[in-house]
């Protein structure tokens, strides 16, 4: 799921196996550069009680022990089966975000691929994907980041993203943060505006105004450690 660096914002939290929106600060809005000012909308408020978010923690598969012993992945491949729960995701991060000014939504490889796109398209923002390395054709940007046993790089082609574009970036699940860091940073030196990070799973601590970077991570439901 892309996330297994370490990062360096740290928080501690009990899990509690319930599905929960995460509670995130209103961004900050800039100037463009001909001092017009951007105008954007305060985030959806937090959605603890929608009755839709125990219905996507409900479609993620928990599998025991998988891709190593420990490890209990949430498999989102489930709820892609589940046309109605799969929209409903996609319609919540939209209610949020519509209207905030995004310029540019930009997904990690691989499952933000998956979500990225079709919140671009609902918001009328463009999709620019983050890539590990050697994947993408022509100049790129590169920001390595450190791993548990060794190092790990995402790629944006230079050019996509212009100086102070607001930008949202998606991911399917945050553990660590290590990932989300090094795509914030990559889109910063870029020049762009990161707004906010969107997952759809999330560990216990990715709540409570959680911030990565300065940045606020918002999150629909917690990874779960055993299959309901």
């Amino acid at each position: 799921m892309g996330e297994e660096a370490n990062c360096n914002t740290v928080m501690e939290a009990k899990e509690n196996g319930h599905a929960v929106a995460v509670a995130v600060a209103v961004p900050d809005v800039k100037g463009k550069a001909d001092d017009t000012v951007v105008v954007a909308a305060a985030p959806a408020p937090p959605a603890e009680s929608d009755p839709r978010l125990q219905g996507i923690s409900d479609a993620i598969r928990v599998v025991p022990h998988f891709p190593k012993p420990g490890i209990m992945f949430n498999d989102i491949t489930t709820l892609l089966l589940r046309p109605g729960v799969f929209k409903d995701a996609l319609d919540i991060f939209v209610e949020r975000y519509r209207g905030m000014a995004i310029a540019a939504v930009a997904g990690i490889e691989a499952r933000g691929f998956i979500f990225g796109p079709a919140i671009a398209l609902a918001i009328g923002a463009k999709f620019i994907p983050l890539r590990k390395p050697k994947k993408l054709p022509g100049e790129v940007i590169s920001e390595t980041y450190v791993l548990e046993y060794g190092t790990d790089c995402l790629e944006m082609h230079v050019g996509a993203v212009e100086p102070d574009e607001r930008v949202l970036i998606v991911d399917d699940l945050v553990a660590t943060g290590g990932t989300l860091c090094a795509a914030i940073n990559l889109l910063e030196r870029a020049g762009a505006d990161v707004v906010e990070c969107a997952c759809l799973i999330g560990l216990p601590k990715f709540k409570d105004f959680y911030k990565l970077n300065g940045k606020p991570v918002y999150v629909l439901v917690e990874s779960r450690e055993y299959e309901k």
